[in-house]
This record gives C-alpha cells, structure tokens and sequence, in this order.
C-alpha cells in the first residue's frame, strides 16, 4: 500500500514545532533561517526532514537533529521522525524568510 500525498495540515502543524526549535548561533527558528530543506509525511505519521545546518563545522548539528525529533514527535499524530542531514546546498543568509533578515538586520 503507498502512503497518501502528504496532508497540508499536518504539515502546517511540523512547520509550526520546528519554529519552536532555534540556531544557538543564530538566535532565530530553523525554520526562518532556512535550514529545513524539506519535510514529507505520510498517512502513518512519519515523518522525513531534510535539514542543514549554518556551516558544515557546526558543533550543534547533532543536539539541533535532537530537537528537531523532539519538536516533531510532540505533534498529535506523528509516530517516526527521520532527520537527514545534508549540505547540498550549503546554507547562506539568503535562505532566511524576510522576517529574519529584518529582525536580525541582515
């Protein structure tokens, strides 16, 4: 059986946890810095991120995936979350939503 295309509230719901997530270098959510790169879930409630971090060195990466799962498995209905860390292609600030840009001046 395939799963079904991903349910646009469901993932509305993923977006809004993973605001709760933050860069402790870059004090802004991962979702308006630009880190995710992409998020599936299926009908069974697992989930698929693909995610980066601001510089391959980052000493974080570990500890953000870490939060990420746990912001992601606080949604009502997720039963898996897996966390794909990719730096293809290497973050810059202008992954940032407008909001960030403005609110950190850059």
């Amino acid at each position: 059986m395939m799963p079904a295309p991903q349910d646009e509230e469901m993932t509305r719901k993923l977006l809004e946890a993973l605001k709760t997530c933050y860069d402790p270098e870059i004090p802004f959510n991962i979702v308006d810095l630009g880190l995710i790169y992409g998020l599936d879930v299926d009908k069974y409630g697992n989930v698929k991120i693909r995610m980066t971090v601001t510089s391959p060195g980052c000493p974080v990466g570990p500890w953000l995936i870490d939060e990420v799962k746990n912001a992601c498995l606080s949604v009502p209905g997720v039963k898996r979350v897996d966390v794909d860390l990719v730096f293809e292609p290497l973050w810059t600030p202008r992954r940032m939503s407008e909001e960030a840009h403005r609110i950190l001046g850059i």
